[in-house]
């Protein structure tokens, strides 16, 4: 059975295309279109879509203040997408799926490979209801691990399409006795610090955008800049990052590669490194880089990864040494810690 899908969007072009391209899909039916969230009301009763993909800025009600009405009455699967970058990281506190930002160019081609290479993998992930149920799911941290303290330690993460949702599923679970743990997610210039300032009100754990020379400690998450590469650094027995603008490394500024290379020489066996979610081989290499030089490493599974792609290369070429589902991540990470001399 097609996964019935809504489309929601001011503009009447925009919608038209978005509609076409996902219909293309055998296993996508799009049973309706609406202009505002007056539109979409009508057409949620009417046709009770699986899935919804929704603009944040729209007339007589914005996005957000669609979810807010619409999540405690009728609960279901929402992707939203925009071109702004204010609000975007919302959607995680009102109970959207994913989001995904608008492209720049309305090019015909170029709004395909954008509906084919990242919507139409969300609408399917969003609708896959075994995920949504596994993900609920959390794996205890015993009392021993959250009062340990892990001195000179280390955690890197790296994650790209569907990141924001499972680093957060990760993190929350962080303690305040978290190494200081350093995190590259792709996404465009602005919005990591919004996300980082969404991070911090969700955790235990101080988390905020990096800056050239931050110092890396316990109960610390640092989060790269959109548009700068950041490397890890140790100096008199304490590690700091250093964010420096720079050409795109495996694809992408920021690269997980770049700070994963940097961790591997910086912390050797003192590190532990967790590859997620995410489109392509970025992070791969340097997380084989950090097994080589003794560090633990974790990829993200297959079954619970939006995107299995990162995750993927970088167990194929021997970098991970534990694949385990999101739920487990955190946790894993802990009794890693403990086994640390």
């Amino acid at each position: 059975m097609a996964i019935k899908v809504l489309v929601v969007d001011d503009s009447l072009v925009f919608r038209r295309m978005l509609s076409e391209f996902l219909d293309e899909d055998p296993d996508i039916d799009v049973v309706a279109m609406a202009a505002d969230p007056y539109q979409a009301r009508d057409m949620i009763i009417r046709f009770n879509p699986d899935v919804m993909t929704l603009d944040i800025e729209m007339p007589k009600m914005n996005g957000i203040d669609f979810m807010k009405k619409l999540m405690p009455q009728h609960p279901m699967k929402v992707i939203m997408i925009s071109s702004m970058e204010h609000q975007m990281l919302d959607y995680i506190e009102y109970g959207a799926v994913d989001y995904v930002q608008k492209p720049h160019d309305m090019d015909s081609d170029e709004m395909k490979k954008w509906v084919d290479d990242e919507l139409i993998i969300k609408v399917k992930k969003a609708y896959d209801k075994k995920y949504s149920e596994e993900k609920k799911k959390h794996v205890a941290i015993t009392p021993n691990n959250i009062k340990r303290q892990y001195h000179n330690k280390i955690v890197a993460i790296g994650a790209s399409t569907g990141g924001t949702e499972a680093i957060l599923d990760v993190v929350r679970n962080f303690y305040p006795n978290i190494p200081g743990t350093v995190i590259v997610q792709h996404m465009p210039p602005g919005f990591t610090n919004m996300y980082a300032k969404r991070l911090d009100k969700e955790c235990r754990v101080h988390v905020k955008e990096a800056e050239d020379g931050d110092i890396v400690e316990t109960g610390k998450i640092l989060i790269a800049p959109g548009d700068k590469h950041m490397t890890l650094e140790r100096r008199n027995g304490r590690y700091f990052v250093k964010c420096f603008e720079g050409e795109n490394v495996s694809g992408h500024c920021p690269s997980v590669d770049v700070l994963f290379k940097s961790v591997a020489q910086a912390a050797a066996s003192d590190a532990v490194g967790v590859i997620l979610t995410g489109m392509g081989s970025d992070g791969a290499r340097g997380l084989l880089a950090m097994r080589k030089r003794g560090a633990h490493t974790i990829g993200e599974d297959e079954k619970s990864c939006v995107v299995y792609g990162m995750p993927k290369v970088a167990y194929e070429i021997g970098a991970v040494e534990y694949q385990e589902p999101l739920e487990n991540i955190a946790s894993k990470i802990y009794n890693i810690l403990s086994t640390i001399p």
